[in-house]
C-alpha cells in the first residue's frame, strides 16, 4: 500500500474529500462505492464525514474500486492540496 501513501498524501490511502470528489466524478453514490468495494456504507459514511479512518484493507478496497473505475488520486504537491481527476478515456 506504500504506493497509495505516496499518491494520496493522507497516511496510506486518500483523504475524505478525495473520496467524495472521486465518487462525484464517477457519478457514484456511497451505496455504489460500497457495492463495488465491499466496504460497508457506514464505514464510507463515517470516513467521508471525517469521523474515522478505514482500516488498511478497507482503504485499499476503496482506493482500488475508485482507481479501477477511472479515478486518479493526485498527491499533495508544493502548495497544492491533494485532489482527484479522471483517467483519460474513463467513462463517468
Amino acid at each position: 500500500m506504500s504506493g497509495a501513501r505516496t499518491r494520496a498524501g493522507y497516511g496510506w490511502g486518500m483523504t475524505p474529500a478525495q473520496c467524495r470528489a472521486a465518487r462525484g466524478l464517477l457519478n457514484w453514490t456511497q451505496k455504489d462505492l460500497a457495492r463495488r468495494s465491499g466496504v460497508t456504507i457506514n464505514s464510507i459514511r463515517t470516513f467521508e464525514a471525517g469521523k474515522t479512518t478505514p482500516i488498511r484493507n478497507n482503504m485499499a478496497a476503496l482506493v482500488g474500486a475508485l482507481e479501477q473505475s477511472g479515478a486518479m488520486l493526485v498527491p499533495e504537491d508544493d502548495g497544492a492540496g491533494p485532489g482527484v481527476r479522471l483517467r483519460k478515456g474513463a467513462v463517468a
